[in-house]
């Protein structure tokens, strides 16, 4: 099914439309979960099958980013792919200005990567944690992507086919080192599944969410939540905020000021011009 004439046409339609690879990825992978719930394929889907899987979307742990990708990938598909924009006339897209999803504590951060039964994992989230990065960029990531020399990461496939340096923390390095020692993932990938293929997003998901009941911390984790923690602890540590932007491989400073929202820390440790006033 994931290579039938309708998800042909629509990688086609996608790279006309001049959408960045990692988009045109995400976008084919959405459309071929729907496939998959349906049990058919997209050009033969009705509009009551399309709002079952809208519902179970909104029912699932997910920010309102990636909500707003499965959505549009589907706009796109019946829109401009099917020409049948009247199956989809009913979605409306989340706002952007949602409110983030609840940050971690360094503490809570522990005990869910302690509660890994699959240590490849353990170590793949931990990554995303020390480095803020996106899953798909962990996913992408290679041997040779580690520069242990200058204590770096290079993220080659970062979002819209950009790329970036970020931090390679001592501790992480040597996570790194132990795992690939016992694991032995195959060429050039970093992560692999047992079968040498590029880790899946949706499994290393599924593996999150398990951990994050098994530690009790009483929250459903997403990778996202990983990387707002990443970017919120920065940000207590009082790294610039331009800092944190290159970073997280933010285009535009907007999209990084959004976390001085969730730092209520940093906040309240301002001292108030009040306290200089004669008593």
């Amino acid at each position: 099914m994931s290579h039938s004439p309708t998800m042909a046409r629509l990688e086609t339609d996608l790279r006309m439309a001049g959408r960045a690879k990692g988009t045109i990825q995400q976008y084919l992978a959405s459309i071929r979960r729907f496939q998959e719930m349906v049990g058919k394929s997209a050009d033969r889907t009705s509009q009551e099958e399309i709002r079952r899987w809208v519902e179970h979307l909104q029912g699932q742990p997910i920010g309102p980013e990636r909500l707003r990708c499965h959505y549009s990938a589907l706009a796109f598909l019946f829109r401009k792919t099917l020409g049948e924009p009247e199956k989809v006339a009913f979605i409306s897209m989340p706002r952007k200005d949602a409110p983030l999803p609840v940050v971690l504590t360094k503490g809570e951060v522990d005990r869910v990567l302690k509660s890994f039964t699959v240590a490849k994992y353990s170590v793949f989230f931990a990554l995303i944690y020390a480095a803020g990065l996106r899953i798909s960029e962990a996913c992408a990531l290679e041997t040779q992507d580690i520069d242990a020399l200058r204590g770096v990461i290079h993220v080659r496939h970062a979002k819209g086919g950009g790329q970036r340096l970020v931090m390679l923390s001592p501790t992480l390095l040597e996570m790194l080192r132990s795992y690939w020692k016992y694991e032995r993932p195959k060429p050039p990938l970093l992560f692999s599944t047992r079968k040498g293929r590029p880790l899946c997003p949706d499994t290393a998901r599924r593996a999150l969410l398990c951990a994050s009941a098994a530690s009790g911390i009483g929250k459903v984790v997403t990778p996202h939540m990983l990387r707002h923690s990443f970017a919120t602890a920065l940000l207590e540590d009082r790294i610039d905020l331009r800092v944190i932007q290159v970073l997280l491989g933010h285009k535009s400073i907007k999209s990084t000021t959004i976390y001085t929202q969730v730092s209520a820390s940093q906040i309240a440790a301002v001292r108030s011009p009040l306290e200089g006033l004669a008593p």
